[in-house]
This record gives structure tokens, C-alpha cells and sequence, in this order.
């Protein structure tokens, strides 16, 4: 990974760029998330996020590959990630599914794969110990829950990081402590809110990026209410992600590397936590096996 770009070690030596690029389709076509892609490495991301179920792996693949092609980037610059979905996390179906990722972006291997259930977590470390991915992750996983697989008879690789929804609105302050004080990094999704999507997102859901308090500190560090929001997560110790298939709020979101926030203004945001989740996962309300992240 190029010393260049702001990274945290994981607890397994590996190293992960503070600011990661979210791929999630839901309105936009394949062939602008293409573009969006080259793009983001153009403007200077080098961490990729995808999953399985964003049904897009193949052209993460190809944006990844023609950059390489183009001199942009080496594969070591890239740290890129994938995750198991969970009709997949059956032991015997893991590798197999973490195969077919590689396959659809015609790389070998992936720096990260996360996974939601702790039943994975056994062939998940056959999948690292045979050079497949580089590291485990786990997604929307409480301190409970984290508890429980480090407390695990046998683990031979703690994940290295947790997936969770969290923005000013849900600042994950608990999570964010117990994972600290268990050397796992908490990488943000949703940190900008959301887009609102029929069937996903609550069209009466409050705009994070309206919020007058956001929009006074925009105004205050002359940048906008996303990368005020995007400054909050990295100064806290967060991994973020940022989504935008727009070429110019792509070069922006990279600007938040270029400022910080003070103390006194860090607090202010703090105040705007109101436990709010944009992303309910309703298919999975009821699953008891189904991990969340909130402890409220």
C-alpha cells in the first residue's frame, strides 16, 4: 500500500486506507458505476468496497483492472473488499462463494471478506490460510456478539474490523469504545445518511445533510455538510466509506483528508446522536441470529 495514503494497521499486520469507496447499486446503472469507479482511483482512493449482493463484482473487477492496465495503480495498491452474503454461510458454501467473487473480478485475492454470522468464521480461516483473502471482517456485529467470538474456543484469526451503519445521527459511541479497546477498527457505511430508495430508506427519514448544525460547520471550515460529516467518522477512529457516482463530489470526498475539525466542534457533532438507522435491514427483523450493531 502506497505510504501516501492515510491508512490504520489492522491486528493482523495488514493495512487499511482510512477512506474507502462504497460501489452499492440501487437506482444507478452498472456502466456509471464503471466510470464512478476509475474515477475514484483517478482522484486518489485506493480502498474498493463490494459485495456479492451489489451484484457488481465483475465490473469492480474490470474498473480495478484497467487502471492496472493503465499504470494508475499496482494490485498491492488496492485494498479491496468483499462480503459473504448471508444465504452463503453455510461452512461447506464459503470458500465457494468467496471463489465465485474472485472469479467474477478476475483477481486473486481479496484484501478483506466480511462476513454476518460468527458459523463462517471456521472457513473463513481455511479461505486465509490457502491465500484467498488477506483478512476477516465481520458486519453489524454487537459488543455481545464480538464478545462471544473472541471468547471463542479455537479462534485462530480475530476479525479485523466491523462493518456498521453510522453517521452523526448514530455515532456508534459504545461500539466505537468496546472495539478500541479490543484492537478491531469499525469502518462506517451510511456515513453520509442515504440515498432515499422505495423499499430500503423511510422517504420521511430526516436529511443528515439538511442539518442546520451540519450546515453551519460547512460554513464555518468553507466545505460542504458531507465532508463535515466524512471529517467527524475518520477524527473518532473510524474507517469510512463514501458513495457517490458523481465526478465532482468524488474529487470532494477526498478533500477530507486535507482539513480537521477542533475538539470543541468534534463535541458539537457528538450532540447531534439521536440512535437513528437508516438502513432497518427489514427482511432480518425477527432472525434472532441476525446480528445488529446497536446495544440500545
Amino acid at each position: 500500500m502506497n505510504s501516501k495514503h492515510q491508512c490504520v494497521q489492522l491486528n493482523d499486520g495488514h493495512f487499511i486506507p482510512v477512506l474507502g469507496f462504497g460501489t452499492a447499486i440501487v437506482q444507478d446503472p452498472k456502466s456509471k458505476l464503471l466510470e464512478a469507479i476509475k474515477l475514484a482511483i483517478d482522484a486518489g482512493f485506493r480502498h474498493i468496497d463490494t459485495a456479492y449482493l451489489y451484484n457488481n463484482e465483475e465490473e469492480v473487477g474490470l474498473a480495478i483492472r484497467s487502471k492496472i492496465a493503465d499504470d494508475t495503480v499496482k494490485r498491492e495498491d488496492i485494498f479491496l473488499t468483499s462480503k459473504l452474503w448471508c444465504n452463503f454461510h453455510q461452512p461447506q458454501l464459503v470458500q465457494l462463494s468467496l471463489e465465485k467473487s474472485l472469479r467474477q473480478l478476475q483477481l486473486d485475492y481479496l484484501d478483506l471478506y466480511v462476513i454476518h454470522f460468527p458459523v463462517s468464521l471456521k472457513a473463513m480461516e481455511k479461505c486465509k490460510d490457502a491465500g484467498l483473502v488477506k483478512s476477516i471482517g465481520v458486519s453489524n456485529f454487537n459488543c455481545r456478539q464480538l464478545e462471544m467470538i473472541l471468547n471463542k474456543p479455537g479462534l485462530k484469526y480475530k476479525p479485523v474490523c466491523n462493518q456498521v451503519e453510522c453517521h452523526p445521527y448514530m455515532n456508534q459511541s459504545k461500539l466505537l469504545d468496546f472495539c478500541k479497546s479490543k484492537g478491531i477498527v469499525l469502518v462506517a457505511y451510511g456515513s453520509l445518511g442515504t440515498q432515499r430508495v422505495k423499499g430500503w430508506v423511510d422517504h420521511n427519514a430526516p436529511v443528515l445533510l439538511d442539518d442546520p448544525v451540519l450546515c453551519a460547520m460547512a460554513k464555518k471550515y468553507k466545505r460542504t455538510p458531507g465532508l463535515i460529516s466524512l471529517r467527524y467518522q475518520l477524527q473518532r477512529g473510524f474507517v469510512v466509506l463514501a458513495k457517490s457516482f458523481n465526478e465532482k463530489r468524488i474529487k470532494e470526498n477526498i478533500q477530507v483528508l486535507e482539513f480537521q475539525l477542533t475538539s470543541e466542534d468534534m463535541k458539537v457533532l457528538d450532540g447531534l446522536n439521536r440512535n437513528y438507522r437508516y438502513i432497518p435491514f427489514n427482511d432480518f427483523i425477527g432472525n434472532p441470529n441476525y446480528p445488529f450493531s446497536d446495544e440500545y
